[in-house]
């Protein structure tokens, strides 16, 4: 019996416009989509009249739900895996799914898409040719050791942080290099998208005094 296909789809990270053609098609045509949170994706899956049927997948799921998703595979269906926004395996669940497949010879197929980092880095007017992504940073331990370890950079570090986080955040990379020249994202590709540069002191002076731009999702750049 042929095998399935795993395929891994970059959804949009706000605006629903920014999904391929190819990402659309391709979730129209599996047997089961596997989501991240299928409440999330289900508005996704809606607007474009997508009905598959749909699998939730996420950090906390067990071997258990991966095995059945690989024996889905096994016996010759199809299975897409999208998380709530952007790329899957990008500081997102997927990998674990991912890694299963690939021990039992399933193919797995990338359709590529947005992304939070690519999106900034675009847009970051500076020499991109070599980054460091470091994902989210440390809640606790090991949290100036993190910020200390992207001052010191010798290239561009880029990071995502919480709307929860993101004033403490610049509160200790100022305290560390107040000077830094950073590049703030919020709210990337919706309603309310904002991009902020300046130094870290900067910026942080800003959100300070605009409180209610301190929503959303952001992502950071840091120059070296």
């Amino acid at each position: 019996m042929k095998q399935g296909t795993l395929y891994i789809i970059a959804t949009p990270i706000g605006n629903l416009g920014d999904i391929t053609y190819r990402a659309i098609q391709t979730l129209q045509e599996v047997d089961t989509i596997a989501c991240e949170d299928t409440r999330v994706s289900g508005k996704l899956l809606a607007h474009y009249k997508i009905t598959k049927p749909r699998i939730a997948l996420h950090h906390h799921s067990t071997e258990k739900a991966i095995e059945s998703l690989v024996s889905k595979m096994l016996s010759g269906e199809s299975v897409a895996y999208i998380s709530d926004a952007g790329t899957p395996g990008v500081s997102d669940p997927g990998n674990a799914l991912v890694a299963a497949a690939v021990e039992k010879g399933i193919s797995v197929i990338p359709i590529p898409g947005p992304s939070a980092l690519t999106a900034l880095l675009s847009i970051a007017g500076i020499n991109t040719q070599t980054f460091c992504f470091m994902a989210y940073p440390p809640h606790k331990k090991g949290r100036q050791t993190f910020f200390k370890y992207i001052v010191d950079s010798t290239g561009p570090v880029i990071y995502y942080e919480s709307v929860h986080r993101i004033v403490k955040n610049l509160e200790l990379l100022s305290s560390i290099a107040p000077d830094r020249e950073i590049i703030v994202g919020r709210e990337l590709t919706k309603i309310f998208e904002q991009t902020k540069r300046g130094s870290v002191s900067e910026v942080l002076e800003y959100f300070h005094t605009n409180p209610s731009k301190v929503k959303g999702e952001f992502v950071i750049l840091v120059q070296p």
